[in-house]
């Protein structure tokens, strides 16, 4: 397993609920989709590979919870299994029908919100998808 950038006390911080079961591996996937999306990013780390910045680290952990958020709302397991919608209710909010948006660059399907984390922290120099 990879680097993971975030912990299930960030992601619940984050959300503003509990960590949902299965936290952890739900962390781990987003991190391996957040890694993909910055195969040319350029940043300081440690021995370990860890971000010495911490507003890289802070804005990666964000990328990761973001990316999460996204995925449980999209019925995503972290899999990539799912399709984009077909039926996905959150709360009073319902989404409904199928959509095949342009493949990422990537190949990962990144959250907005984890986008816009990247960019803001410099770290994503062009389009990811």
């Amino acid at each position: 397993m990879g680097r993971v950038y975030a912990t299930p006390e960030q992601l619940a911080v984050y959300t503003g609920d509990q960590a949902p079961e299965g936290a952890e591996r739900l962390l781990a996937r987003a991190s391996e989709d957040v890694d993909a999306a910055l195969l040319t990013a350029v940043y300081a780390v440690d021995d370990d590979g860890d971000p010495t910045d911490p507003a890289v680290a802070d804005a990666l952990a964000a990328a990761v919870c973001a990316q999460v958020e996204y995925q449980l709302a999209t019925g995503d397991d972290g899999t990539g299994a799912a399709g984009a919608w077909d039926s996905v209710s959150i709360g009073p909010v319902s989404l409904s029908g199928r959509t095949a948006g342009p493949p990422a660059a990537s190949g990962v399907d990144l959250a907005p919100r984890a986008h816009r984390a990247l960019s803001g922290a410099g770290l994503l120099p062009g389009v990811i998808w």
